[in-house]
């Protein structure tokens, strides 16, 4: 008999491999605002499964651990339980031999200290703070849209009611079916079945098929008047809604025409302007008076507006470019990434024709700069980041369509100065290779590896690390700052204010355009309450009723792009719409988490706000 043999691959094998996969699926598809401490509870379940024993901490710590744990959920916990679930939990770190064990306390560590009221509580009243959100998709989008709801309408092809549904929430559907990052399919529940539902993707649709729908009516003019500082999504937004609210509102916006980033920010190959164009008309259409090429601070001032308005919105966004403080970075032909989109949306377009282009950053407009500059005419373009590939905060669709359109991705190399000629101008970006190490703030941190020096040979170096609010005017009226952005309330209220709000990317920092949408709601909403008044905000329409069928394994519908070989060559939109077919496959796939699940115990829906 031979001393070896191939192994089988048995199907009992590949079912529990099957099991393990679902279990992923499930994990992955966790609902907003499920009790912390059970699902604590079920991942030290699953570590002590894969225990070998050996070790004491293991074998009988982990599982005096899990019995605490189960203790307190069941309502017989105390306080003198809690910490010997932490000193258990200490214990097992500082002694288990292997990663199952301590891995396994130390996520019980971190999450006492992360929700610790939900321990507390437990104890207490012997249940969770945590309030279980119903409809994942609507919670995890910033601005809650009704996802359920329009979907259900662009099934039925009732288009133009889904651009109604969406705007009771969001008044720029049109942009946000080309840019927005989606955040409401990080939790679809379709992924329990096989993979989120093409969320965005639906909603592009619905604007593509749409007719030209006006405004709801707005309320009855209520004698007040409100000043939006800045005309980008967060200031447009709180415009939208405070006119619907029959609020008296004037916008001011420092550029010749509205829309912020959006505009001046956003390619044209990913988001044309008659998209923004669309959705910034029919805001003004509910009376929304606006002023361009006007600063505030230089053509008028906080002051006067504060004595001429009931109340004063802040949203002037985050327009200033960082700089990494490295040698060279004066040179002439380094740009900032910024200032290079603006240039290139706005007026003539630079000629980067024969050129060798670096781009320095792993963010959305680090990818933005680089196809732009392949756009350009750049003989070559490469995109340096200090961290790998896998750690940029870019779209992964962003990277993948940089690299099919001919630019070169460089991961963990971080800039160390930048070498020019004689006469000043670019030759080379130096770099020093680097080695990624310990997660710190969620994300591996590089640092410098054990290799020379790069040289990277360059005409152009396009800066696109970041961006910053343009403080020092703020600062010399009295505006509260904290690292340079506005202090701000919950509500959006600056204290020390009276009747000043702020929101957007000058209060958190560059973000995303639906997260500055949300904040010019929380701000309308605010505003519309400080003014006396409580106005809702609601659609009046009929949403189709949950259909019962089998919800079969279906593929997700991916958006296609023009090819790479010629979207390169313009500005025009690279993305390609949905078809019928896999439109009504793709609303099909929805489980109408507004109706099915909890969300029939709680309301899936809110028709108001």
């Amino acid at each position: 008999m031979s001393r070896l043999s191939i192994t089988p691959w048995e199907n009992a094998q590949r079912t529990v491999d099957d099991l393990y996969a679902d279990m992923e699926r499930r994990i992955s598809a966790a609902p907003c605002g499920n009790c912390p401490v059970e699902l604590t509870s079920a991942f030290l379940k699953l570590c002590l499964a894969q225990s070998c024993g050996k070790c004491v901490p293991c074998r009988i710590g982990l599982d005096r651990l899990s019995a605490l744990l189960d203790q307190l959920l069941d309502g017989h916990g105390s306080e003198e339980d809690l910490q010997t679930i932490l000193r258990s939990a200490q214990a097992i770190v500082d002694s288990a031999d292997c990663a199952i064990g301590f891995e396994a306390a130390q996520m019980v560590l971190d999450g006492y200290v992360a929700f610790h009221d939900d321990y507390l509580a437990h104890v207490a009243q012997g249940s969770c703070t945590a309030n279980f959100k119903s409809v994942p998709c609507v919670e995890l989008c910033p601005a809650h849209v009704d996802v359920p709801g329009y979907i259900s309408l662009v099934g039925e092809e009732r288009y133009d009611d889904t651009i109604r549904l969406i705007r009771k929430d969001n008044p720029f559907p049109s942009v946000c079916g080309l840019v927005c990052e989606h955040p409401c399919e990080s939790h679809c529940r379709r992924s329990i079945v096989d993979a989120p539902l093409n969320i965005r993707g639906i909603k592009r649709f619905a604007v593509d098929h749409s007719g030209d729908v006006p405004a709801p009516p707005c309320a009855p003019a209520s004698g007040k008047k409100v000043a939006i500082i800045g005309g980008g999504p967060s200031g447009l937004t709180a415009a939208y809604f405070l006119s619907l609210m029959g609020h008296k509102v004037s916008v001011f916006e420092k550029k010749p025409k509205l829309g912020g980033m959006l505009r001046y920010g956003i390619p044209s190959y990913r988001l044309p302007g008659s998209y923004l164009d669309r959705d910034i008309e029919c805001i003004l259409s509910t009376g929304v008076e606006a002023t361009v090429n006007c600063t505030v601070g230089k053509d008028i001032s906080l002051d006067q507006l504060r004595d001429e308005y009931d109340s004063v919105y802040l949203a002037i966004g985050a327009t200033l470019h960082k700089t990494l403080g490295i040698p060279g970075e004066n040179a002439e032909g380094v740009l900032s990434a910024i200032q290079m989109l603006d240039t290139t949306i706005r007026s003539v377009k630079p000629d980067f024709t024969g050129k060798h282009v670096v781009v320095v950053g792993g963010g959305n407009v680090a990818m933005d700069a680089t196809r732009t500059a392949v756009r350009l005419g750049a003989e070559s373009v490469k995109c340096v980041y200090r961290r790998r590939i896998s750690d940029m905060t870019a779209l992964v669709e962003e990277i993948e369509g940089a690299m099919a359109e001919g630019c070169e991705i460089l991961p963990l190399k971080a800039p160390v100065r930048i070498e020019t000629n004689e006469a000043g101008q670019v030759t080379a970006l130096v770099v020093q290779p680097q080695v990624i190490g310990e997660v710190r703030g969620g994300r591996p941190a590089p640092r410098n590896a054990n290799q020379p020096e790069e040289r990277i040979p360059c005409d152009v170096v396009l800066m696109a690390v970041g961006q910053a609010v343009d403080s020092k005017p703020l600062e010399a009226i009295g505006i509260p700052l904290n690292h340079g952005n506005i202090v701000t309330m919950d509500d959006g209220s600056v204290p020390g204010l009276e009747g000043v709000f702020s929101g957007g990317d000058c209060v958190s920092g560059p973000a995303t355009v639906i997260l500055a949408i949300e904040a010019g709601k929380v701000a309308a909403a605010s505003i519309d309450e400080y003014l006396g008044f409580h106005t809702d905000i609601s659609a009046n329409l009929e949403i189709p009723p949950a259909p019962f069928r089998l919800k079969n394994a279906c593929g997700r519908i991916d958006l296609t792009e023009r090819e790479a070989s010629w979207r390169k060559n313009d500005f025009e939109l690279m993305e390609n719409c949905m078809s019928e077919q896999e439109m009504a496959q793709e609303c099909s796939r929805c489980l109408r988490c507004d109706h099915y699940g909890h969300a029939g115990f709680k309301g899936g829906r809110v028709v108001k706000w």
